[in-house]
C-alpha cells in the first residue's frame, strides 16, 4: 500500500539530475534538430518542433523511461525523397498520415514486425542511411552546393569536392569550408579529451558556441561583418508569433495517388525499425534494468508524429544518440525528455537570432560525423568476424538502399538472408514444412525454485524469432532459464544476437539466461553471434567453441579435470546399462574425466523408439566406474522408469529408514537382499540429505543422470559434485567393511 507514495518521493527526488540531463540533451538536440531538417530539405525549425512535440507527448503517453525523442538519423533519406517527391506541404500530410498508421500499428500489437528484420540487413541499412547523409552533406560542409540526381552520386562526387577546396578564390566560400573543416576536427579530437569540464558540454554545442562567438568577435571587436558567406549561414529561425503564423495549410488533395501512400508507407516502416530497435537498445542502459512498453510507446510516438506534422515538424522517433547521452547524464525517468524539449524551447525564443549566426557548413559537419559512424569501418570488420554470408548481407542491402530505396533496401537485405539460410542449409524443406508448427514449448520446471526450461525446434532464425521471444517476454527477468536449442538445425545471427541481449538484460535484473544444445552444431566463425547448423556426425573436434563448452573448459581446469569436447561414437561402457538397451547412442561429447577418481561426464546422443516415432534425445549423465562388484539396481524419483526395469526382472525394495526414503524414492533390483545389504544407513543418509539424481548400476558401475536433457553448466557442477560425494561414501563403506 505504502508503495505508490514510495515511488512519487522518489520521483520528486530525482527531478534535479533529471533537469539537468534534459538541459544536456537539449545541447546536443538543438544543432542536430536543425541540421537534420535541412539535410531534409526542410525548414530548420522543423526538426526542433518535433524534438519538443516528441519529448512533451511521450513524457506524458510514452511507454520507455529514459529514451529521448525527436528527429532520427535514419529517415533523413526518406524524407529527402517524399519532400522532393511531394512537395513540401504534402509531405507535412503524408507526417501525419505515418502517424495515425503508427498510432494503429501500435493498437494492433504489430511493434514485433521488427523481429523479422535479420541483424545484419538492419546493420547494412543504417550503414546505406549514414552514407546518404556523409554523401549529401560533406559538400555542403566543404562550401559546395550539388544537386544530384542519385545517392551514389553524392558519394563519387565526394573526391572532387575535396580538390575543388584548394581552387577556392572567394573569401566568403573559404571561410564557410574552414568553419565546416573546424567543426569536423572538434568532433574528432573531443572524444580524446580527458578533461572533466571541457566534457561538460557536448561537442555539438561547442560548434554552437564557438561560431556564435565567432561571429561576434567579428561584429563587435574586429568591427567587420562575419567574413563567411550570407548564403551559408543558418536562416529560418522563426519567432513564436512567426512560428504560429507559420503553421504549414494542409491540403487534402494530394492523397489521391499511390506514390503519396507508399511515402507514408516508407515513412512508417522506417521511423517503427529506427524507433523499435532504439527502444530496445536503450533498455540495456536503463541503470534500473526497466523493460519498456514497446506498444505503448508506438502509439505516443505516433501521436506526436502526427501533431508535428501539423505544426510543421518532421517524424518523430526514438533517438538511441541522445537517450544514452540521457542516462550518461544521470536521467532516470520521462521527465528529463520533457525538460529537453523545455530547454529547447527557451533556447529557440529567446536566443533566435544567435542561432542565425551558426554557420551551416558547421551544422553540417555534425551530420557528417553522424552519417560517418553509421557507416564506420570497423563495422565491417565486426561482420565480417562473425561470417562471410552475413557480411553479404550487409552489403546487398546497404548497395540496394543506395540505388532503390529504404523499403526496397530492408526487404531486399530480408530476402536474400532467407536465401542464404537456405543455400547454407541445403535444405529448403527445412524452413517451408516447419514454418507454421508451433516449435517452442516452455514449461517451469520441477525441480528448482523459479527455472523455466524452453525447448525449440526445427529451426529458428529472423522468420520465426517472434515465438521464442514471446515466451522469453512471459518469464520475469530474476528467474533462471535454460533455453535449450539441441533439436534445432539452424539457428541464425538475429537469434543469436537477440539471445545476448536478452542474456544480459537478465544478468542485469538478477536472473540468468544460459543457452544450451548447440554444442553438437558446427559454426563458421568462433564469434559468439556466428550461425550454428547440425554438422555431419565425425570424430573431429568443432574449432569454434560455444560458449557452454569455454566454461567448461575453464571449470574442468579449475578443478583438475581433464575436458575433450570433441565426439566420440563408440560408447560401448554404456551397452551394458538397461536403461540404453531400446535405445541407439550416436554420440558422446563434452566428456569433462576426473583425474582423482573414476568419474566421467558427458553429453550423449540417442534415440529411441523406431520409424514415426523415432526421437532423438540430449542429455548429460555421469559414469562411475566402481571396478568392482555390485548389485544391479536402478534408484528412481516416482518410478518414471519402473515398467522399464520390471521388464528386466527387477522388483521394488523396501529400504526402512528412519528419514522419507522409501517415500521420496522407487529402488528396484534384481536380487533385493544385494541391494539391501549394499544401502546401508550411511548410504541411505546420503541420498535423502542430497538432490535426486537417476541412478543405476549395471553391477561394476554407476550411471547417473538428472533430466532427459542437456544440462547447464550449473547443473552440471551440482552433478559432477554429487557424484563426487556420492563416491566418495561408497568408498569409505567399502573400506569399512573389508
Amino acid at each position: 500500500m505504502n508503495q505508490r507514495p514510495s515511488k512519487i518521493i522518489a520521483g520528486l527526488k530525482a527531478i534535479p539530475a533529471n533537469v539537468f540531463s534534459g538541459f544536456v540533451v537539449s545541447l546536443i538536440a538543438l544543432p542536430l534538430g536543425l541540421g537534420l531538417a535541412m539535410a531534409s530539405d526542410a525548414p530548420p525549425m522543423a526538426g526542433v518542433i518535433s524534438a519538443v512535440v516528441g519529448g512533451i507527448v511521450l513524457s506524458i503517453l510514452g511507454g520507455s523511461h529514459v529514451t529521448i525523442a525527436g528527429p532520427g538519423n535514419g529517415l533523413v533519406g526518406v524524407l529527402l525523397v517524399t519532400i522532393a517527391t511531394l512537395g513540401l506541404h504534402d509531405a507535412y500530410l503524408a507526417i501525419i498520415f505515418s502517424g495515425l498508421l503508427l498510432i494503429v500499428l501500435g493498437y494492433l500489437r504489430l511493434g514485433k514486425l521488427a523481429d523479422f528484420f535479420p541483424s545484419s540487413a538492419i546493420q547494412g541499412m543504417l550503414a546505406a542511411i549514414g552514407l546518404i547523409i556523409l554523401g549529401k552533406q560533406f559538400h555542403i560542409m566543404l562550401g559546395n552546393r550539388l544537386n544530384l540526381e542519385r545517392n551514389l552520386d553524392y558519394l563519387f562526387a565526394m573526391p572532387k569536392a575535396l580538390l575543388n577546396v584548394f581552387q577556392y578564390q572567394d573569401i566568403g566560400t573559404i571561410a564557410a569550408c574552414a568553419s565546416g573543416i573546424i567543426s569536423l576536427s572538434i568532433l574528432m579530437i573531443y572524444p580524446r579529451l580527458r578533461n572533466r569540464y571541457w566534457q561538460l558540454v557536448p561537442a555539438p554545442m561547442w560548434i554552437v558556441l564557438l561560431s556564435i562567438g565567432f561571429s561576434y568577435y567579428c561584429e563587435l571587436i574586429l568591427k567587420i561583418p562575419n567574413p563567411i558567406s550570407s548564403d551559408y549561414m543558418i536562416s529560418g529561425i522563426l519567432t513564436l508569433e512567426q512560428l504560429i503564423d507559420d503553421v504549414p495549410e494542409i491540403r487534402f488533395s494530394g492523397m489521391n495517388n499511390w506514390i503519396f501512400w507508399s511515402q507514408v508507407l516508407a515513412l512508417t516502416l522506417i521511423s517503427s525499425i529506427e524507433s523499435l530497435l532504439s527502444i530496445k537498445a536503450v533498455d540495456q542502459l536503463d541503470p534500473n534494468k526497466r523493460r519498456s512498453n514497446v506498444t505503448r510507446d508506438i502509439k505516443a510516438l505516433g501521436l506526436a508524429t502526427a501533431i508535428s506534422g501539423f505544426l510543421g515538424g518532421l517524424n518523430v522517433v526514438t533517438v538511441i544518440a541522445r537517450s544514452s547521452v540521457n542516462v550518461n547524464s544521470g536521467g532516470s525517468n520521462r521527465s528529463s525528455n520533457f525538460f529537453h524539449a523545455v530547454f529547447l524551447v527557451l533556447f529557440v525564443f529567446l536566443f533566435s537570432a544567435q542561432l542565425e549566426r551558426i554557420p551551416l557548413p558547421a551544422l553540417m559537419a555534425i551530420l557528417v560525423f553522424t552519417g560517418y559512424k553509421l557507416a564506420a569501418p570497423k563495422k565491417l570488420i565486426k561482420i565480417f568476424s562473425i561470417g562471410k554470408e552475413q557480411l553479404a548481407i550487409y552489403f546487398i542491402t546497404l548497395v540496394a538502399t543506395l540505388q532503390i530505396g529504404l523499403v526496397a533496401g530492408i526487404i531486399i537485405g530480408a530476402t536474400s538472408t532467407f536465401i542464404i539460410h537456405v543455400v547454407s542449409t541445403r535444405n529448403f524443406e527445412l524452413f517451408t514444412r516447419n514454418f507454421l508448427k508451433p516449435n517452442v514449448l516452455m514449461f517451469k520446471e520441477s525441480e528448482g525454485a523459479g527455472q523455466y526450461y524452453i525447448s525449440v525446434k526445427h529451426f529458428c532464425t529472423f522468420v520465426n524469432f517472434f515465438r521464442l521471444k514471446s515466451k522469453l517476454d512471459q518469464v520475469p527477468e530474476i528467474e533462471t532459464v535454460v533455453l535449450d536449442l539441441s533439436l534445432c538445425e539452424f539457428v541464425d545471427h538475429t537469434v543469436m544476437d537477440s539471445l545476448s541481449a536478452y542474456q544480459e538484460l537478465f544478468e542485469k535484473r538478477g536472473g540468468h539466461i544460459e543457452v544450451i544444445g548447440l554444442d553438437a552444431h558446427s559454426a563458421d566463425s568462433s564469434h559468439p553471434f556466428a550461425i550454428r547448423k547440425t554438422a555431419p556426425l565425425s570424430g573431429l573436434m568443432n574449432p569454434n567453441m560455444t560458449k557452454r563448452q569455454i566454461v567448461l573448459s575453464k571449470l574442468s581446469q579449475d578443478y583438475n579435470y581433464e575436458y575433450h569436447p570433441n565426439r566420440l561414437n563408440k560408447a560401448a561402457f554404456l551397452e551394458s546399462f538397461i536403461f540404453f538397451r531400446s535405445k541407439k547412442v550416436n554420440y558422446i561429447h563434452n566428456l569433462i574425466i576426473s583425474k582423482d577418481q573414476p568419474i566421467t561426464a558427458f553429453d550423449i546422443n540417442f534415440t529411441e523408439g523406431e520409424f514415426i516415432a523415432k526421437e532423438v534425445v540430449n542429455t548429460t549423465m555421469v559414469h562411475i566406474d566402481l571396478q568392482r562388484i555390485l548389485p544391479e539396481f536402478t534408484l528412481d524419483k516416482d518410478g518414471f522408469l519402473r515398467r522399464l526395469y520390471g521388464v528386466a526382472g527387477f522388483s521394488n525394495i523396501n529400504i526402512s529408514s528412519p528419514g522419507d526414503f522409501s517415500k521420496r524414492f522407487y529402488l528396484l533390483g534384481a536380487q533385493p537382499d544385494d541391494v539391501k545389504n549394499f544401502f546401508s544407513k550411511t548410504i541411505v543418509h546420503f541420498f535423502e540429505s542430497n538432490p535426486y539424481f537417476h541412478i543405476e548400476s549395471n553391477g561394476k558401475s554407476l550411471l547417473i543422470f538428472g533430466k532427459e536433457r542437456s544440462a547447464s553448466v550449473q547443473e552440471i557442477t551440482n552433478l559432477i559434485g554429487f557424484s563426487s560425494r556420492l563416491y566418495q561414501v561408497i568408498e569409505d563403506e567399502h573400506s569399512q567393511n573389508l
